[in-house]
C-alpha cells in the first residue's frame, strides 16, 4: 500500500543565503523560486529535480514575525553549517496516513501561498519521530504543485539515504507505505541525510 511518496528535500541553514550558496556551489546550479512561511517565520528557495519532486533550501527568516509556536523542521534549534535535515513525504490523506503511523508526527496545519494550498502535519514541539530525523508529511491541496512549475535545470534524485541508530526500526514502519527504494535506511551511530543528484556537471552529493 503506497499511502506515501516523496514529495522534497529540504536543506536547512542559519541563513537563507547561506544555504542558497551551499547548494548552489554543491550541484553546480541556481535556485529558483524564493518563497515565505509567514505563519512559520520561515523563508525558502526551491529547485525542480523532475516533474514530481522537488528540493527546498529552507531557513529562520529574521524579518518575519516570529511565530507562536516552535517552527517546523525544528529549526528554532539550527546551528552549523548547512546541511540536509528533512524529507518530506506526500499524501492524499493525510488524515489516514497519521492513523497508520505512530505518534509524534503532529497536528495538521492548513497553508497557502498565492494559489498553492497545502496542509501539512507538525509536531507541537517542531521535532519530528527519531529524533527529528523521520519524515514531515504533508498532503496538497487542488491540482497545483510547485514541482512541474520550476525552470527545468537538468537535476535528478538518484539515491537517498537515511542514516540512524534505528535504521531497521524506521524502516519496519515506513516502507512498507512507499513505493519500493524511495529511501534507504542504513544503520549507523550519528543520524544524518545522504543524497545524490545526476547534474549537467555529472553526479554530486549533498549531507
Amino acid at each position: 500500500m503506497n499511502l506515501l511518496r516523496l514529495d522534497h528535500l529540504a536543506l536547512a541553514a542559519e541563513t537563507l543565503d547561506a544555504a542558497r550558496a551551499h547548494v548552489e556551489s554543491a550541484l553546480g546550479v541556481q535556485l529558483a523560486t524564493r518563497g515565505e512561511h509567514p505563519q512559520m517565520g520561515t523563508h525558502n528557495h526551491l529547485m525542480s529535480l523532475g516533474p514530481d519532486i522537488y528540493f527546498e533550501a529552507i531557513a529562520i527568516n529574521p524579518d518575519a514575525t516570529a511565530p507562536n509556536r516552535p517552527r517546523w523542521f525544528n529549526l528554532d534549534h539550527f546551528d552549523g553549517p548547512p546541511r540536509l535535515t528533512n524529507w518530506i513525504l506526500a499524501t492524499d490523506d493525510l488524515e489516514a496516513a497519521l492513523a497508520e503511523l505512530p505518534n509524534g508526527f503532529g497536528t495538521p496545519i492548513s497553508l497557502q501561498r498565492g494559489d498553492f494550498r497545502w496542509s501539512m502535519a507538525v509536531p507541537d514541539d517542531g521535532i519530528l519521530p527519531w529524533g527529528g530525523w523521520g519524515p514531515a508529511l504533508i498532503q496538497w491541496h487542488g491540482d497545483l504543485h510547485p514541482a512541474p512549475l520550476l525552470p527545468e535545470q537538468g537535476i535528478r534524485l538518484g539515491t537517498f539515504v537515511l542514516h540512524h541508530p534505528q535504521a531497521t526500526e524506521i524502516a519496519a514502519t515506513l516502507a512498507p507505505l512507499l513505493p519500493r527504494d524511495t529511501v534507504l535506511f542504513a544503520e549507523a551511530e550519528t543520524p544524518g541525510l545522504s543524497a545524490n543528484f545526476d547534474t549537467p556537471h555529472g553526479r554530486r552529493v549533498l549531507t
